[in-house]
């Protein structure tokens, strides 16, 4: 019997793909909880942050030494944006593009942009700082209720439905129309919200 199913054969199961976005999370987590360490030892003084980095496209005084030990401590503008809970890492990456983003008071427009942690980074005019205290909520989202964070025509948002339910700023991960029930995750994790979002995961 001709077997019609063998196309799929090679698709990795549920459990599988799980486990590998469960891994990622892991990873992911182990890097945010790495970068806050190393600052907290620079508070303390344990650590001194690197001077050696590319600072708005123009080279530092000495660009003789190394800059290897500079990168462990280095952020991405994007990555940092999101971090703060602004928006994903790609759309903060495109944030930054429209020049609304500022280090130091400087507008940035290259996402990459390193940052060493001790800047002050501004987004439409707002400073912003890395979150420190993570949020998950899922909501069952009734009929209504549109997924956005604000209506220009004053119709009820999903946001409604979370007020005073945490003092951090969250956004909805992903879209449900107007008249759709269903879950809806809202975070203020940056990172979890590209994994979640992006096509390639």
């Amino acid at each position: 019997m001709r077997n019609n199913f063998g196309k799929f054969s090679g698709n990795k199961s549920n459990a599988q793909k799980k486990e590998e976005f469960r891994q990622e999370k892991k990873k992911a987590r182990a890097e945010r909880d790495a970068y806050f360490e190393k600052k907290k030892q620079e508070k303390k003084g344990e650590i001194k942050p690197s001077r050696a980095r590319i600072a708005l496209g123009k080279k530092t005084e000495d660009p003789a030494k190394s800059t290897t030990t500079a990168s462990s401590h280095q952020m991405p503008l994007n990555k940092y944006l999101a971090h703060c809970g602004v928006c994903s890492r790609r759309d903060a990456a495109e944030l930054i593009r429209t020049g609304v983003v500022s280090v130091d008071g400087v507008f940035i427009t290259e996402p990459g942009f390193k940052l060493l942690g001790k800047e002050e980074v501004k987004a439409n005019g707002k400073k912003v700082s890395i979150q420190k205290e993570l949020v998950y909520i899922l909501l069952n989202k009734p009929k209504d209720y549109i997924t956005t964070s604000d209506d220009p025509q004053g119709r009820k948002t999903v946001l409604d439905l979370l007020k005073g339910s945490t003092t951090q700023r969250i956004y909805p991960v992903g879209r449900l129309d107007r008249n759709t029930t269903g879950v809806l995750l809202f975070t203020n994790d940056g990172e979890l919200t590209q994994k979640l979002s992006h096509p390639s995961f």
